[in-house]
């Protein structure tokens, strides 16, 4: 699963982070805590120094803001997107707390109302990690890791995936159970083909993601992008960054 990021306050804070980036502040008191104090605290400063500050000022700030949040939902909606992982699903590749940036147009540039084409660019690949409308609630995004394309023929035997006959092989996905079940499409499967305009997609967890074994395929009009950098990343169990895993790009 992937958690959108609201575009105002992440690409608003985004922006107010770039320009006034302080390490300090970071060490001390947190990332989120720092941004919305320095704003609150710089924006405040403006009108104490300025008392008489005249309208035309003012129109000249809300045009900036305005341009430059007309800007941020351009680039939201046909550029780059930011998402949270909220899940499990995707270990190792993803842990909880990641929060990760999405090519939107390297598949093409879609109608952001129907996800219909309007400049075809390029398909998803096996082993394209992608972010994608959940088939059974459009309103939830999901993150997996593309197995099949259209044509594609995909059996599972004992926790072993096969495309076409052929192993399927992903260095980054693992099998944390030893237990194999014979009932559950999770260990094992029936083969099965992907559909013209549709990908079939597992979570690197194989053991613990809700995927295509369950729910069946991804349209292409659902993928909202493909996943390929993390840009930040917090530990809540032990309350730190993991610094080691920012601007890291995603396999």
């Amino acid at each position: 699963m992937a958690e959108c990021i609201p575009p105002l306050v992440f690409i608003s804070l985004f922006a107010y982070f770039v320009a006034t980036f302080r390490v300090t502040d970071l060490l001390r008191d947190g990332f989120c805590l720092t941004l919305k104090a320095q704003f609150i605290k710089r924006g405040s400063n403006v009108f104490k120094k300025n008392p008489d500050i005249n309208k035309s000022v003012l129109r000249e700030y809300a045009e900036a803001i305005i341009i430059a949040l007309l800007l941020a939902l351009f680039i939201r909606t046909f550029v780059v997107q930011a998402f949270k992982i909220p899940s499990g699903s995707m270990i190792p590749t993803l842990l909880i707390g990641d929060h990760i940036l999405v090519n939107k147009f390297g598949y093409g540039i879609k109608n952001p109302l129907n996800g219909a084409t309007w400049v075809a660019v390029a398909d998803p690949q096996r082993h394209d990690v992608i972010v994608f409308k959940y088939p059974q609630n459009p309103d939830q995004d999901f993150i997996k890791r593309v197995v099949g394309v259209a044509g594609d023929q995909i059996e599972i035997v004992r926790k072993k995936v096969f495309v076409n006959g052929e192993p399927f092989i992903e260095p980054n996905a693992e099998n944390l159970d030893e237990e194999t079940s014979s009932r559950s499409p999770r260990d094992n499967m029936e083969p099965t083909t992907v559909p013209p305009g549709a990908v079939f997609v597992l979570g690197d967890n194989r053991d613990n993601s809700h995927d295509s074994r369950f729910w069946g395929f991804v349209d292409l009009a659902a993928i909202r992008g493909k996943a390929f950098m993390l840009y930040w990343s917090w530990d809540s169990e032990n309350f730190r960054v993991r610094w080691e895993r920012i601007l890291n790009l995603i396999p």
